[in-house]
Order: structure tokens, then sequence, then C-alpha cells
């Protein structure tokens, strides 16, 4: 398994993640501690998704599964009878 590795912006030694906000499913940020003692530089980085490069092996049928287990049978009723029946 790969790790990210992070470096300092001030001193171009590793840092440590010591934290993650997560802001969006998307985007977050990284709070970092650089590991040279003599620096001490502590700072936030931000990591984004960019593209995809492969997509997903999970069908569209996968996910709606997915969704749907979490729903419970009277909506699912309720959601059976909107599709049988579009206004």
């Amino acid at each position: 398994m790969r790790v990210m590795k992070v470096f300092c912006p001030a001193c171009k030694s590793k840092a440590t993640i010591k934290k993650t906000n997560r802001k969006h499913d998307e985007i977050a940020d990284i709070y970092c501690a650089c590991n040279d003692v003599e620096c001490g530089h502590t700072f936030v980085m931000n990591l984004t998704f960019s593209h995809t490069i492969s997509p997903s092996a999970k069908t569209t049928l996968q996910h709606i599964k997915s969704f749907l287990s979490l729903w419970s049978d009277e909506d699912k009723q309720i959601a059976i009878e909107l599709l049988s029946n579009p206004a």
C-alpha cells in the first residue's frame, strides 16, 4: 500500500499529517507538522479530487441497490408507486 508523503514547504524535510478536516467528499484541509525539530514549521495543505483516470467498477445498478438498502420498506413502496405512475 502506498502512503501519501508530505514535505515541508519551508525546509523540504518530511512532514507528518496531524489532522484532516474534510470540507466535502472531494476537498480536505490537511494539517501538517515538519519532522525536522529545528524547523518546527506547521502548515495546512489542501487535498482535492482532480479527475478520473479509470472509472469505478461499480455499475449504476450497484449504486442504486446500495442506496435503496438504506430505505425503509415504506419509502421503497412510495418510490415504486412514483415510478409506476409518473405525473
